[in-house]
């Protein structure tokens, strides 16, 4: 499986802050549950990833 594969799956995304100072992507699905810490830096690097790819499909549109 990889990022362009296809799948009929239902899950569900949390973001937030930990009271450890941690940002927390929880994802949750199918009786399953994946906690994924990152520090602020890494978060943001995540962040600008997520923004990099977004444009990329939109064809650099905001």
């Amino acid at each position: 499986m990889g990022i362009n594969t296809e799948r009929d799956i239902e899950a569900n995304l949390q973001i937030g802050p930990t009271t450890d100072g941690m940002v927390r992507l929880f994802v949750a699905g199918d009786g399953v549950e994946i906690p994924m810490d990152f520090s602020p830096e890494e978060a943001l690097e995540i962040a600008e990833e997520i923004k990099a790819a977004a444009k990329t499909v939109s064809g650099g549109k905001k």
